[in-house]
């Protein structure tokens, strides 16, 4: 590698200790000093010395290929990330980045609709969001899916390979070729591509004798808040007198998304303390226009209920405002800052640990669920719900 190389890399990997030290810092000390070119600043750039040295070493004798410059680069900074210790902190790849960033914002452009095969080597099914372009144009749930634009779908093709297909730029119109559910022959559906929102939330009445609505959510996205006021709304509409709000397997997402979901459940109050090293303690606070802070309200965790999700059902938990019940909870309770890099990749920067408001640590420790329910083998084998089950047990032993 030429010396005008090496001292662009040089520069790069310093630029990032020193964005790194400001993400951590908010401009504190530290962050001056590296940008004054004094203390920490000479020791990095002995040190980097030490590494062109081996590097050197590793060039003219290693009998492999080596690296391109940009695995390089982010060899680098993947190393420089692991040494933090911190499973949070972490280097993301611009095409991963990419798909976090649609999930997170809750759309993408598409035609709206599930792409799955049940059977290894089987039919490639389509499952339509609801009140996307893909259902407006006609296209069913179960439908088998044939060809794309005339191209023929063949089990070799991966699902990815055919939502390649699929995909493209809002406004330009991708021909399907289906076989209804029932049907024989095949049909042509043009469908526009348009933005496509992606539900976190999918609701439903419970058939139980006290009406009981159940809400799952699945993330928090930008639209979490909406989507949660319009599912109480239609579920109170239907005649539902209680709530369960499942958030098993919800990982979590947006911070902002979860106080919006909080502030439909709970008076004004804390939802939240964060604390960093910098900043000190800030409150997370609910308003006091909530939709329904006196529905009985149940929450369904487990294991895989991390981060937004604890800071949720950590709130209602100590404000006494729901139940909760399963598994306890992952236990991930920091506060990543996203900074998005000149190429598309990004680092995620732990910066801050969260408290419910009774200032329970979440973070590697997790919730106790009020009620907790065992799963079993027998209750997997069945398909039988039996953290659901004993939620409408306890909601209709209520008033």
């Amino acid at each position: 590698m030429s010396s005008t190389a090496k001292s662009l890399l040089t520069v790069t990997l310093l630029l990032l200790l020193a964005a790194s030290a400001f993400v951590a810092g908010y401009f504190t000390n530290d962050f001056v000093e590296l940008m004054s070119g004094e203390g920490t600043l000479v020791r990095e750039r002995q040190d980097f010395d030490l590494f062109w040295e081996a590097w050197d070493r590793i060039e003219t004798n290693f009998i492999g290929e080596l690296p391109t410059s940009q695995a390089f680069t982010y060899g680098a900074i993947r190393g420089v990330v692991g040494l933090l210790d911190d499973p949070y902190t972490v280097f993301i790849e611009p095409a991963i980045r990419d798909q976090e960033r649609e999930s997170l914002r809750g759309t993408f452009g598409g035609i709206g609709a599930y792409i799955r095969r049940p059977e290894e080597g089987g039919d490639m099914v389509l499952e339509p969001i609801p009140g996307n372009p893909a259902e407006l144009a006609g296209v069913l749930f179960g439908d088998v899916l044939i060809a794309i634009d005339e191209t023929p779908v063949t089990p070799e093709m991966t699902v990815q390979e055919v939502a390649d297909l699929v995909r493209g730029e809002k406004g330009t119109t991708v021909t399907l070729t289906v076989i209804h559910p029932g049907e024989s022959d095949s049909v042509d559906i043009d469908v526009v591509r348009d933005d496509i929102l992606i539900p976190s939330v999918t609701y439903r009445m419970l058939d139980t004798e006290t009406p009981i609505g159940y809400i799952q959510l699945t993330r928090f996205s930008g639209e979490s808040g909406n989507e949660i006021y319009n599912a109480i709304v239609d579920l109170t509409d239907q005649g539902a007198q209680k709530l369960v709000l499942d958030l098993r397997g919800n990982g979590g997402g947006l911070l902002d998304a979860a106080v919006s979901v909080a502030d439909h459940f709970m008076d004004e109050g804390v939802v939240v303390y964060q604390e960093s090293r910098t900043e000190g303690e800030k409150v997370r606070e609910t308003t006091n226009e909530t939709i329904a802070p006196d529905v009985p309200l149940v929450i369904l965790v487990d294991g895989g209920t991390a981060s937004a999700s604890e800071i949720l059902a950590g709130a209602l938990q100590d404000r006494e405002r729901a139940t909760i019940i399963g598994q306890k909870t992952f236990g991930k309770g920091s506060v990543q800052l996203v900074f998005d890099l000149s190429d598309g990749s990004s680092v995620h920067v732990t910066s801050a640990r969260w408290l419910t408001p009774d200032k329970h640590q979440i973070d590697q420790q997790g919730l106790e669920p009020d009620i907790v329910v065992e799963i079993t083998q027998d209750a997997i084998d069945n398909g039988r719900d039996d953290v659901l089950n004993q939620a409408v047990e306890f909601l209709q032993q209520l008033p």
